[in-house]
């Protein structure tokens, strides 16, 4: 890895650090109910929609309000699309979304998946981003949120009925720490260079003039093909672009730090209306790990002991260095068919990459996307080299807990450390206990559950799609890139993260309907045992430290975490990643 490589990895990492005692207190604070401007804001909410603000709810109500939320959420996006060309805000008048791309969208952005079968800038309103696509990102980040905070009390309290109240979490998260941050972020945007405006699109004269070919069109207005059944096409020429406008900055701000990804344009992070500094691209890497690294103090703190927060974010850490400096390291290596071919090898691979921002800020921003169950991304994941392009795979596959999104990989990662304290207690012959609580057989139950429903949806997943007809008509490259094109997609889907190799053609009915059920069972096939989890935990006495209790924040507990979520959480992907990547690699290297 280059020297550039390490410095990048080094301030980005430095200043991250800095950020997570101050933010992880300020979220602490708020959903501590310590910072509420004296209900001024709340409480005519909470009169507005009839919620007893004043009253908790157990693990059960909890997980129904955040289901009831959601779905309508849900029904509210897919209506916008199907809607859009009779509703306001549609210069460029788009006709209504089709219903299985409008179903797939709709469950992807209500479950912080934003995954995107359609070009965004050709396909839906500034209504369609603004209301329904924008606020979305803010409840279903929220929804993360809340969730780890309802787990964070199960563990802190004791002898407890109730977790919390849903309804109250997610208005405090979203008035106190989500929308005053990307407020502030989208000046920031729009100060460098990202367009916020309800302008029609502009068509400005080029310096060049554009040659293309045209398909050429019947009498029917049809077009016209030969006798092989290609398309006719004729010579034409233009000297106009057509400039997208609309307004980007307020969404962009809350899709990086709600670990969101869906881009208002096709290109996401990699246009230039969307990320077009360097300064720009990097605060958008930093804004996606953000609130994951500051909800780690955030948990030592709410539980009594910030050293377990710490401990949560030092496994997090250590795996993500390793990884990240794997995907840079593979993506500086030359294409040895291309160096054959005369191509300077000293270029690294640079295939789908910005020249604005090279080789080392595509690769860590890669990393971080995937690691944080963002999505967004600044170059082609199809274009990296076999092993750059499993890195990604690899770090959603391990369950998106590398830091994973805003609330799902605290709550992830503190499933594995459950895990983890049980295989210790095996080993020792010795109830396993967890700050004081005793792992005992229905939350182990809730652990399998939430650590066994993704890899179950993205393995079935991926098997139906390569042995159908309809899952292999969308593979733009046979062979083994053509399989991890799927692979990659499923496990984008059920995994909420939304990125995509994008080699994949998956805007037909039975990709959009197949991961539109992935990401709804991949979010909330989790939440659910999670927070049963969080009412069980409640329950419960807590016990005092003994002689043979295992301390769960120092680098033994780090080490032994680190193994459970490798061990546990990738194992189950290892023969498909042997199909996929691996063989990609091995004939990459074979034919030079």
């Amino acid at each position: 890895m280059s020297t550039h490589a390490w410095i990048l990895l080094g301030l980005f990492l430095s200043v991250l650090l800095l950020t997570v005692k101050p933010l992880g207190s300020y979220i602490a604070y708020v959903m501590e109910g310590h910072f509420s401007l004296g209900g001024k804001i709340e409480r005519p909410l909470y009169r507005l929609c009839g919620v007893r603000h004043d009253e908790e709810m157990g693990w059960l109500d909890y997980a129904y309000a955040i289901l009831l939320f959601n779905v309508l959420g849900v029904l509210a996006v897919y209506a916008l699309q199907r809607l859009q060309v009779w509703l306001p805000l549609n210069p460029q008048a788009f006709t209504n979304v089709s219903p299985d791309s409008a179903f797939n969208t709709a469950l992807s952005f209500a479950t912080n998946t934003n995954w995107q079968g359609y070009s965004g800038e050709s396909t839906m309103s500034y209504l369609t981003q603004m209301l329904g696509l924008a606020v979305q990102n803010f409840f279903s980040a929220a929804t993360g949120i809340v969730v780890v905070i309802a787990l964070i009390r199960g563990f802190a309290r004791h002898s407890a009925k109730t977790v919390g109240n849903a309804w109250v979490d997610l208005t405090r998260i979203t008035l106190y720490v989500l929308l005053p941050i990307s407020i502030i972020y989208a000046v920031f945007l729009t100060g460098q260079g990202v367009i916020q405006n309800f302008d029609a699109y502009k068509d400005v004269t080029t310096l060049e003039v554009k040659k293309y070919d045209n398909p050429k069109n019947g009498p029917d207005g049809q077009p016209l093909k030969d006798e092989k059944g290609n398309a006719v096409t004729e010579s034409a020429e233009t000297q106009t672009q057509t400039l997208p406008m609309g307004p980007v900055a307020s969404q962009e701000a809350i899709k990086m730090l709600g670990t969101n990804g869906g881009g208002f344009f096709n290109a996401n992070s990699a246009h230039p209306y969307e990320n077009p500094t360097p300064l720009s691209n990097f605060i958008q890497m930093l804004s996606i790990f953000l609130i994951p690294a500051a909800l780690c103090f955030t948990f030592g703190r709410m539980v009594g002991d910030t050293r377990q927060g710490w401990a949560v974010l030092a496994a997090m850490t250590l795996m993500f260095v390793v990884l990240a400096a794997a995907a840079m390291h593979f993506e500086q290596q030359a294409n040895p068919l291309l160096t054959q071919l005369g191509v300077d090898p000293s270029a690294g691979n640079m295939e789908g990459k910005e020249t604005r921002f090279g080789i080392a800020e595509s690769g860590l921003f890669a990393a971080i996307t995937t690691a944080a169950s963002c999505g967004a991304v600044n170059a082609m994941h199809d274009s990296f080299t076999p092993l750059g392009g499993m890195i990604p795979l690899v770090l959603m596959q391990l369950g998106e807990v590398v830091f994973g999104g805003t609330g799902t990989g605290l709550y992830g990662m503190l499933v594995f450390a459950i895990m983890a304290v049980f295989i210790s207690g095996l080993m020792i012959g010795r109830t396993p206990e967890y700050l004081g609580k005793k792992i005992e057989t229905y939350e182990m139950k809730m652990t399998s559950i939430a650590i066994l429903v993704t890899p179950l949806l993205v393995l079935l997943g991926t098997a139906i799609a390569v042995m159908t007809e309809a899952g292999r008509a969308g593979i733009l490259n046979p062979g083994p890139h053509g399989f991890s094109e799927i692979l990659y997609a499923f496990t984008s889907a059920a995994n909420n993260n939304g990125s995509a190799f994008a080699g994949l053609s998956a805007n037909t009915p039975f990709y959009n309907i197949m991961l539109g059920i992935a990401v709804w069972f991949g979010r909330f096939g989790v939440i659910v045992p999670v927070l049963a989890m969080a009412g069980s935990l409640a329950a419960k006495k807590r016990i005092a430290v003994g002689a043979g209790t295992l301390p769960t924040h120092g680098p033994l507990f780090v080490t032994l975490l680190i193994g459970v979520v490798l061990l546990v959480g990738l194992l189950n992907y290892v023969p498909a990643l042997a199909l996929g990547p691996v063989i990609e690699h091995l004939l990459l290297f074979a034919a030079h």
